[in-house]
């Protein structure tokens, strides 16, 4: 996930969370308990509160630039609220990357083993998982690898460079294929002595 798509996602879940958290403590300063407990200089709502009564709806139905102005507002939140949930699946794994014929295509599947075949090869890789993700036009390949303690990874990186994924951007030409590499060790397990 990009990290423009994960601080959006974020920042949604905050403002939502904000505004029910709001609106929960608004309606719950209601009650009579709640209303007990909380300081006196805070403000309140009374129990018996009318939020729209008949003469207040009366007088917004004078006003006839309110009902379309609210009607478009959900409209465009509704629009806004598909469009980000479209997003989050339109780019998951590549299923099939169409090469230049028509009905031709490779796998994403099998070249995300052939590039953990090849990561795993790579002296000091212990293991190592490969996924593509994104679209056609833009790749991006998530490469997790497990060093082994004595590796180095300025060394790993280096050949994992200029083997696998330049062979992977070869298969893949022209489209840009972005890597993404992360690395872990494998613990070193301390010798007992018995």
């Amino acid at each position: 996930m990009s990290r423009l798509r994960s601080s959006a996602n974020r920042s949604t879940l905050v403002c939502a969370a904000a505004v029910l958290l709001g609106a929960g403590a608004v309606l719950a300063s209601t009650t009579a308990p709640v209303r007990e407990r909380i300081p006196a200089a805070w403000p309140r709502i009374g129990a018996d509160r009318v939020w729209l009564d008949e003469e207040m709806l009366g007088r917004w139905r004078d006003h006839g630039w309110w009902t379309p102005v609210v009607i478009a507002g959900l409209a465009a939140g509704a629009v806004l609220f598909l469009g980000w949930a479209l997003a989050q699946f339109r780019t998951g794994r590549l299923r099939e990357l169409p090469l230049g014929q028509p009905g031709v295509t490779l796998s994403a599947t099998a070249l995300a083993s052939v590039m953990a075949d090849r990561a795993r090869a790579v002296e000091g890789v212990a293991r190592a998982d490969v996924s593509l993700l994104g679209r056609p036009r833009r790749l991006r390949a998530r490469i997790t690898l497990v060093l082994d303690p004595d590796a180095s990874p300025e060394a790993v990186l280096r050949e994992l460079a200029g083997g696998t994924v330049a062979e992977a951007r070869a298969a893949a030409a022209p489209r840009a294929l972005e890597a993404d590499v992360r690395l872990t060790t494998r613990p070193h397990r301390a010798p007992r002595i018995r």
